[in-house]
């Protein structure tokens, strides 16, 4: 036995010895060495997507004000925006005081806002309804990957690396989960790269060296991704340093994040997709000064970041869509604030929009179901917009089945 005990230690040292990786301080299999772990800078000139994600709920009615009806008043009599404090941008409806910096955009035709987005039998959970959103199914059966992720999945143009969609957060969100490809999440890239080079990867080497049950196919897949995971890390990192905004950003989480993208893009990276989320909007207390204060954030940081763009002649290039999971309930409650409802307002910004203002307001004009907004516009016909006509891909294979476009893009 203890013969036994000896060679599986002394394999283990041979192993780890054999698969050293000097020159960054990483151990990794022998499949790996002499492989190119050094990704040269580049400039991208392709179409991009940024995601903003909403998180919450985020309350459509007090975003997108009909200021001129009258059930909406009736409907909140505290927590409904008067008609005098709406940004009116025609003679039905306004946007929140706080969205001046939104208006803007809008009056220079950078925005299409789209009305009573949703899906059929809306869910009221946070996690169900933003499982459905990311995965663009309405099964949960199939809520084990997301539209992005099928996109990865469907052999774009430099999907083999994993930095062709960026995640601004500590943890993948599944829209970027795919069944064989992944992108990547880093809060900042420069604080995953310093780990790699010391103690994740070291500690990661050492809890693999006190197991005897690993299979090697396991342990090749482990390195691969700590090697892959370095790499982009490394190639964001130096990607960053070649364009450095001039732009000033509101001192805000999102506006940080955006700022980011924007000297990624304009830097040329390859990475095709931005993610960023902001929130949360699950204002069920006090809601008029909670979501007014997020709004504000998201605009100014918008019109920033858009700024940033057209300055780096990538604009035209860009594409951005931000959604919530769900709108609210269109009755107010009683701690002035608004519970979990179901149709929702959608933004896209960008140089390149073919459809600009107001966009299915008529047919969602306070058009009530059980007390909610009703939904007329499946989300997944923007998701089949923004695949196919912006990215280029079979939006029908991703989405698993045919939605007619919006034709925004």
């Amino acid at each position: 036995m203890g013969n036994q005990k000896n060679k599986l230690q002394e394999d283990r040292r041979r192993f780890l010895k054999q698969s050293v990786l000097a020159s960054a301080s990483l151990f990794v299999p022998q499949f790996l060495n002499g492989m190119n772990f050094s990704t040269p800078l580049s400039n991208y000139k392709g179409k991009r997507l940024v995601v903003i994600q909403l998180s919450g709920g985020n309350d459509g009615l007090n975003t997108l004000i009909p200021y001129r009806n009258d059930m909406y008043y009736s409907s909140r009599p505290t927590v409904a925006i008067k008609r005098n404090e709406a940004l009116r941008i025609n003679d039905e409806y306004g946007l929140n005081p706080n969205m001046k910096a939104f208006k803007e955009l809008y009056d220079d035709g950078l925005l299409s806002i789209v009305s009573g987005v949703g899906y059929p039998n809306p869910n009221r959970s946070h996690f169900t309804s933003m499982d459905v959103w990311h995965s663009a199914s309405l099964r949960e059966t199939e809520m084990n990957s997301g539209w992005l992720g099928r996109y990865l999945d469907s052999q774009c143009g430099g999907c083999d690396h994993i930095y062709h969609a960026l995640d601004i957060n500590d943890s993948l969100h599944l829209a970027l989960r795919g069944k064989l490809r992944n992108g990547f999440a880093a809060k900042r890239p420069e604080t995953v790269r310093n780990l790699t080079r010391n103690r994740f990867i070291q500690s990661s080497a050492d809890h693999h060296g006190s197991h005897d049950d690993h299979h090697h196919d396991h342990v090749d897949y482990l390195y691969k991704t700590l090697v892959d995971t370095r790499d982009a890390a490394e190639y964001l990192h130096q990607q960053g340093k070649i364009y450095k905004s001039k732009v000033r950003y509101p001192n805000s989480k999102v506006a940080k994040d955006l700022k980011q993208v924007a000297e990624l893009i304009n830097s040329g990276t390859e990475t095709q997709i931005y993610y960023v989320s902001h929130g949360s909007f699950d204002t069920h207390t006090a809601q008029k000064s909670r979501q007014g204060r997020l709004l504000k954030q998201y605009a100014d940081g918008l019109r920033a970041f858009l700024k940033d763009l057209k300055a780096g002649g990538t604009l035209d290039d860009t594409l951005v869509m931000t959604f919530s999971e769900f709108g609210r309930r269109v009755k107010q409650n009683g701690s002035n604030g608004t519970d979990h409802g179901a149709a929702n307002v959608l933004f896209m910004a960008g140089g390149s929009l073919r459809k600009k203002g107001l966009i299915n307001t008529q047919k969602s004009a306070l058009t009530l179901e059980n007390g909610d907004l009703k939904y007329n516009l499946d989300f997944r016909r923007v998701y089949a917009d923004v695949l196919g006509n912006w990215l280029q891909a079979d939006a029908q294979a991703i989405l698993g089945e045919r939605f007619q476009p919006l034709g925004l893009v």
